[in-house]
Parts: structure tokens; C-alpha cells; sequence
């Protein structure tokens, strides 16, 4: 906004005349940003409510508890499910690394990107999952979008899960092999799948992708029929265990160790951004799968490797992990503790089997409604709206940490019932 006696092409921070641009019409490609805030969309009314739960800064971050807009918050969204992002071993393994390798490595792995470290996170993690051989990626997202690339080409089908995460449908997107989506869960559906295309095409190449912990419904997938159904058709599985490994099974080991068939699946994915407090990814497997994933997956092969603080982090993470047994013992009992303390007021929480628990609330409105309340009550967590979950199903992704106290526990419970009383969504009772 200009004075009266100001130059409005005169920069307000500088003094300086901005240079004057002639006008033009925006492409036609970005009328849909255009569209995406118009004053009458959804957008534009939550924000004007304050009720946008998104990209919102978190000044001040110390495990279970966070500051926000200069008020301590409960945090119940985070995935530092071990607990680990604030412990003084990992933060110092992190400082160590960076004082003695620099900040980052500046390549790929491929050319000048490997350091002793990522070898020696590699050989741990395949020792830690009984595999002949680990890769690491920048990221968990590239992870899986690098693996189905890499595995599955042109000629090959590619069985995805409806609910798999956007890195995995990401993947098939990259691929040149045909995709067959199966209904969320409903091994029925895949079975036929697999009929038809055994009949259709006997001699492709067959890949079953699925979350082996799906990331909304805290739900472990039914690994042991995957394995009979892989079987039967000549199939690969691949396990996603990015909300797995270090959380739930023997050791953390995942979602297949939790039935004691970890060593049958054929590939098994995971993320260093939750348990492992840093960033990353990986893949497990046979030795000539792995080396051939290293060799001919685009994300791996042209993006700059994980810097030395972050692989530190890790390394001493999965030590801690092995070390102290008693953290995951921890986490099952919140988990339970949660999950029944939801139901007993009346929440729906679908069938949450792990430390991700959802906390149905219904139209996005009133979800982000929810949020705001929350906050209001000192506690954090994710709003989750369509098209991330069902339509009519929004919710609150509520997750859990080893080091949560049974005071925080009781003090997100408390909050949940007091907001969902004011808001209708449980009765006055605490039931529906």
C-alpha cells in the first residue's frame, strides 16, 4: 500500500525504483492455480476461519512436545515413534559425522556420493533384517518410487494396493510395467487379479506392492496370504515397512515379522524419517535384486546421497534400537492404552493395529473444525481429509511415541472428549 505522495513503483524496503513490467495475460495452464484460491473455494474459507491446519511452523520441537505459535503443544502427529529426534546420543552422533565429513556429500551415490558410512549403514540394516544386501536412497519416497522402476519394466504387472501410499502409485506412474490396482485389503480381489492375468499373459512378470503398515489406518497388511498368493502365481512381494520397521514385529523388524515370515518376502522397503529420526530410505533383499536396484534405479543413480549426519543419525538410532528393547515395549502398551481409551469414549478408530490410530470425525469442515479445537486444548495432531482417506471419513491421524508419559496420554484423551462433546460428535456421555 502506497502514501499518497509515494511512487508506487518505488520499493518500500530499498528506496529504489522497481522495474517497470508491461502486463500480460498468464498462460492458460495456470488457471487452475488461479482457481485452486478463489475467494468462494474451500481454501480460502478455512484459511479466512483460521481452521487451515496445514504448513503450519513448529518453532520449538523437543519429542513429545512442541511449541507453536509460542504455546507448548502435546504432539500426537509426529512419527518419531521410537522417540529418538531429541535423544543427546543421536544429536551427538549427527555433530560428529558433520564435523568430520562436512555437511554434505555433493553426488550421488553412482559417482563421489559414497562415504565408509553409507556402507557400513548398508551392511547393518541387511544383518538387522536377515538380507543378503541393503541399498540406501535419499528418501523414503524414492525409495519405492526407484524400486518399481527399477524391477518392473515393460512386459511386466505391477498389483497395487488402493490404499498404498502416494510413493508407491508414484512408482507405478514411472514404470513401464502395467499396473492392476486390487480393492484396499480384499485378497479376493487380488486372487482374481492374478487369475486373469496368469491366463492372459502366463509368461509376465508378476509384482505385488503393498504398505506393510498403511499410514492412515495404523492397519498391518495380511502378509501371510501376500506370500501364498506370490507363490501360487509366480509373484514377487514387496513390503513398504516405512511405518513398520522399528515399530512393530521382533525387534521392530516389521510387518512380516510380526508372523514370523520376514525372510520369504522377496523386498522389503523402508524410511528413516519415523523411528530412525532422520531421512532416507532403503531396500532389502537378494544379492543380484539389490545390486541390480543400485545399478538401474533412476532415484538412486541421480540424486545426491544422504548426507553424513543424517546416515550417523540412523546408524546410532538402530543401535539404540537393538539396545534398549524396552522402547518398543513401551510404544505397544501406549498403542493399546490409546486405542482402548478412544473407544471407551465413543470414537471410531477403524482397525488400528499399531501406534498410528485414526480418530474418525467426519466432513472435512468439521474435521478441521476438530483440529482448531485441539489446538485450543494444548494438543497436536493430523487433520486427514478426502481424497487421503474415504469421503465422509475425515480424520484425526493421532500417533504415538515411546516417550510420551501416561500424563500426556491422559491429556490428549481429555482433549479429544472435551472437543467432541462441543462439537457433537460424541454425545454428552462420552458414546455415540
Amino acid at each position: 500500500m502506497t502514501t499518497p505522495d509515494q511512487d508506487p513503483r518505488q520499493s518500500s524496503r530499498s528506496g529504489e525504483p522497481e522495474p517497470e513490467v508491461a502486463p500480460q495475460d498468464d498462460p492458460s495452464l495456470f488457471e487452475k492455480c488461479h482457481r485452486f484460491f478463489d475467494p468462494s473455494g474451500d481454501y480460502a474459507r478455512v484459511k479466512e476461519a483460521d481452521l487451515y491446519p496445514y504448513f503450519r511452523p513448529i518453532e520449538e520441537s523437543e519429542g513429545s512436545r512442541a511449541v507453536m505459535n509460542g504455546n507448548e503443544l502435546v504432539m500426537a502427529g509426529s512419527n518419531n515413534y521410537l522417540g529418538l529426534t531429541s535423544d543427546p546420543r543421536v544429536k551427538e552422533a549427527a555433530q560428529e559425522a558433520t564435523a568430520k565429513y562436512g555437511t554434505g556429500c555433493t553426488g550421488s551415490r553412482f559417482l563421489n556420493g559414497t562415504l565408509d558410512l553409507h556402507l557400513e549403514l548398508e551392511e547393518r540394516l541387511a544383518d538387522f533384517m536377515g538380507k543378503d544386501k541393503a541399498v540406501l536412497f535419499s528418501t523414503g519416497y524414492m525409495t519405492n518410487e526407484g524400486v518399481l522402476e527399477a524391477v518392473a519394466g515393460r512386459g511386466d504387472i505391477i498389483f497395487s494396493d488402493k490404499d498404498n501410499h502416494a510413493c508407491i502409485v508414484a512408482g507405478t506412474q514411472t514404470s513401464l510395467a502395467e499396473t492392476r490396482r486390487y480393492r484396499h485389503n480384499d485378497l479376493d480381489h487380488l486372487r482374481t487379479m492374478l487369475e486373469r492375468a496368469h491366463d492372459e499373459r502366463p509368461d509376465a512378470g508378476k509384482l505385488i506392492a503393498t504398505d506393510g503398515v498403511f499410514s492412515m489406518s495404523g492397519k498391518v497388511a495380511r502378509v501371510p496370504e501376500l506370500l501364498d498368493l506370490a507363490d501360487e502365481f509366480d509373484a514377487a512381494l514387496m513390503l513398504d515397512d516405512a511405518h513398520a520397521i522399528g515399530v512393530v514385529g521382533p525387534g521392530g523388524r516389521g510387518s512380516a515379522s510380526t508372523f514370523g515370515r520376514k525372510d520369504d518376502v522377496h523386498l522389503i522397503t523402508g524410511t528413516f524419517s519415523k523411528s530412525f529420526a532422520s531421512i532416507g530410505g532403503f531396500c532389502v533383499g537378494d544379492r543380484d535384486v539389490v545390486e541390480y536396484i543400485r545399478h538401474k534405479a533412476s532415484t538412486h543413480v541421480f540424486s545426491a546421497s544422504m548426507p553424513p549426519s543424517t546416515v550417523a543419525t540412523v546408524l546410532k538410532s538402530l543401535e539404540i534400537l537393538q539396545d534398549e528393547p524396552g522402547r518398543l515395549d513401551r510404544l505397544h502398551e501406549i498403542s493399546d492404552y490409546m486405542r482402548d481409551g478412544f473407544r471407551n469414549l465413543g470414537f471410531d478408530v477403524w482397525e488400528s493395529e499399531t501406534p498410528i490410530i485414526p480418530v474418525v470425525i467426519g466432513d472435512m469442515e468439521q474435521c478441521f473444525r476438530f483440529w482448531r479445537g485441539l489446538i485450543d486444548e494444548g494438543v497436536f495432531v493430523n487433520a486427514v481429509v478426502p481424497p487421503a482417506v474415504p469421503k465422509g471419513q475425515a480424520l484425526m491421524r493421532t500417533s504415538y511415541m515411546a516417550t510420551h508419559t501416561d500424563e500426556e496420554l491422559d491429556h490428549i484423551l481429555d482433549a479429544f472428549h472435551k472437543v467432541g462433546k462441543k462439537l457433537g460428535v460424541i454425545g454428552t456421555n462420552g458414546h455415540e
